[in-house]
């Protein structure tokens, strides 16, 4: 990876009367962004969108990054735009690499420029399958079946894609090998690629060995494979987030998701020369510390995976001591680890730190509302989601449903109850599960009962649904079983016994918590406005009773139960996910 150092944002037209190098001009960019120069890096590669397919592709990267941390409809239209722009440069390039290689190396007597042909060849094959994997990331965030099949056949021909070129670079990559063995002592000029990067570090400073005249050099083979590495890591992420009611389908689109060696392309790619090296490593962070954990992809356990984020953290920290996206994630992993106090300073340090990044501001401020609701500090999270609700443009609904419920909690009524009110005027999406629980749930707090013990209840509804509950101090548990404890009132009797369920469980007072669970589970009168709870009820038991052999093989009928007895209800894709994944964990844990 590059010295960030060497990356400090500077004048674009100073670049351009040097011979650009794309590589290092790319990862230049790449680090100008980690280094909180958002601006500098975008108007860095969209000063050479049109020199070369790389930089387009960083051009379209920085677009793609800043749909994905604002989820804003504009932001995500213009990243689909751009990934198809970079698209449509690179196809005319997508003959196979091997043949072109073959052919340019018998008419041409030029093998540095057959050579740096074939790089150019499979680095722009390589691009239109990220793109085509960007471009079905942004279709799986609209959460709609026709998204999910319109994504999976955007990925099945990324897929083929690199396939092909990771085929590809693995024989140019064996053929320097066996040539570097079968020549050890050639003279300079005629040395093989892998004796050219050998010769080039122990002798003097000479031509680049990618412009030696055997062609490709090792060194340019590693970054490509570094390249392709990072696509197919994400690929596989991607495609083991897939509903498991889908998986069927997926599969018979022609490929497996494999979450494990999507992890170890991610670490290769991490550690690579390549541009996307430093994005490798957000990537594993941003699973680790978010996906992971929210999804529950490990079963129940929360804290898998902070080890190795930390690692990571460790090990970037002396490169990157600034930067606001490190300080995010390291306030991840703090959260995570119920620091609570500590994850508030370092998300506040990076909302500093990103003071030109409106983006970055938006994420930081959402995670400071929710350390501040964990904490039940109502009107630290009702002043963030309130900006929120005010500057972003991503969920207005959501941002205005977590402000009123806020709100109402430190004993405010009446200003809840006009924020609920604007929660309708902001519903726009009728096909986003999270703007229709909002609604739901506002509609149903506008009423004259209106409680902030009902505001409270709904904060903790919040925090089970969104697997914060874990990250909670016993003192604020116990705090949150009483206020649980006090309400009367028929019509949300499960909710308040699966929410006791859930609250115990982390407390560690698993009877308690197994017979509120079967509380909730029985529960009828509450189905039909929390239509969730009776499916998230039984996962819940089931979750507690497989950790004990005795009661293992009921927990997994009441996971099948969850599955396959209830549907349409809120958040029926997310409770799956967590089921599949609850019943992966228990079957590698039965293997010897």
């Amino acid at each position: 990876m590059a010295d960030p150092t060497e990356a400090a944002p500077g004048s674009v037209e100073e670049e351009k009367t040097d011979r650009i190098n794309d590589a290092e001009l790319a990862l230049k960019g790449i680090n100008m962004l980690l280094n909180n120069g958002f601006k500098e890096s975008d108007e860095l590669f969209r000063a050479y969108r049109n020199h070369s397919p790389l930089m387009s592709f960083g051009a379209s990267f920085v677009s793609f990054l800043n749909a994905m941390m604002t989820f804003e409809e504009e932001k995500m239209q213009m990243a689909f735009e751009d990934l198809k722009a970079t698209e449509r440069l690179c196809e005319s390039e997508n003959t196979g690499v091997i043949e072109t290689i073959k052919n340019k190396i018998k008419r041409s007597v030029d093998s540095q420029r057959s050579g740096m042909a074939a790089v150019d060849r499979l680095q722009r094959q390589i691009i239109i399958a990220d793109c085509q994997v960007y471009l079905a990331v942004l279709s799986f965030i609209k959460q709609e079946l026709s998204s999910y099949i319109k994504g999976g056949w955007i990925l099945r021909k990324a897929w083929k894609m690199y396939n092909k070129c990771y085929s590809d670079i693995t024989q140019l990559q064996e053929g320097s090998r066996r040539r570097a063995s079968e020549q050890p002592a050639a003279p300079p000029m005629s040395l093989s690629v892998s004796d050219q990067s050998s010769h080039s570090r122990s002798s003097s400073p000479g031509p680049s060995p990618a412009h030696r005249l055997d062609g490709i050099s090792l060194e340019a083979l590693d970054r490509l494979k570094g390249s392709v590495s990072f696509g197919y890591g994400l690929f596989h992420l991607c495609i083991s987030m897939v509903p498991p009611h889908l998986l069927k389908i997926v599969n018979l689109l022609g490929f497996p998701g494999d979450r494990l060696q999507g992890l170890s392309a991610l670490m290769y790619a991490s550690e690579s020369k390549d541009m996307k090296a430093p994005l490798a490593t957000l990537a594993l962070l941003w699973y680790h510390t978010v996906v992971q954990p929210f999804f529950a992809l490990d079963g129940t356990d929360t804290q898998t995976g902070l080890v190795e984020a930390k690692s990571i953290l460790q090990r970037r920290e002396a490169i990157y001591p600034n930067s606001s996206l490190f300080m995010f994630f390291k306030g991840r992993v703090q959260r995570l680890e119920c620091q609570i106090s500590s994850a508030l300073t370092s998300f506040r340090d990076a909302l500093d730190l990103a003071s030109d990044q409106r983006e970055i501001q938006h994420v930081c401020l959402y995670e400071i509302g929710w350390c501040s609701m964990i904490e039940l500090n109502y009107r630290e999270a009702y002043m963030a989601f309130e900006r929120l609700k005010t500057e972003s443009r991503w969920s207005q609904c959501y941002y205005a449903y977590l402000t009123g419920v806020c709100q109402g909690a430190t004993g405010d009524l009446e200003g809840a109850a006009l924020v609920f009110k604007d929660v309708q005027r902001l519903f726009k999406r009728k096909n986003n599960q999270i703007e229709m629980f909002s609604l739901k749930r506002a509609e149903k707090l506008r009423c004259p009962s209106l409680s902030k013990e009902l505001c409270i209840l709904s904060v903790i509804e919040i925090l089970y649904l969104w697997k914060a509950l874990p990250n909670c101090s016993p003192a604020k548990l116990e705090t949150m079983a009483q206020v649980l404890q006090g309400i009367d009132d028929a019509s949300c009797a499960g909710l308040k016994n699966l929410l006791l369920g859930a609250v115990h469980k982390c407390l560690n007072k698993t009877k308690d918590a197994i017979q509120y669970f079967h509380l909730a589970a029985r529960d009828e009168v509450g189905r039909l406005s929390n239509s969730y709870v009776q499916p998230y009820s039984c996962y819940e038991l089931g979750c507690v009773l497989l950790n004990t052999p005795e009661s293992a093989g009921k927990g997994r009928m009441l996971m099948l139960q969850a599955k396959e007895d209830y549907a349409g209800y809120d958040f029926e894709n997310r409770l799956h996910v967590r089921i599949h994944s609850a019943l992966a964990s228990m079957r590698a844990a039965a293997q010897p």
